[in-house]
């Protein structure tokens, strides 16, 4: 892994396009050690690898949504009929950019 050092960061940071002061990258530089070494954390753990990546904690069922079943869609005519104004085939609408 790549050491992350002051030059890392403000590189980073000019790449982005974004600046920030001494006081703020050596306040990001303390975060990444701790990350880094919560990640070194990690992966010192025994036999990590045998199980799958999650995305999510929890087991999710969705059971609430309706079965696929196509249908006819609207004509043109039935989808406009309680359309206030109309204009070739299309809602108008009111002008709201002066």
């Amino acid at each position: 892994m790549k050491e992350i050092n002051l030059d890392v960061l403000k590189d980073a940071a000019h790449r982005l396009l974004f600046d920030m002061s001494d006081e703020e990258y050596e306040t990001l530089l303390s975060e990444f050690a701790v990350l880094t070494k919560q990640m070194e954390t990690i992966g010192k753990i025994e036999g990590l690898e045998d199980y799958e990546p999650m995305t999510f904690p929890f087991e999710c069922e969705t059971t609430y949504l309706r079965e696929d079943e196509p249908t006819t869609p609207l004509s043109r005519e039935e989808a406009l009929a309680n359309a206030g104004s109309t204009l070739d085939g299309e809602i108008k609408l009111p002008k709201v950019v002066g």
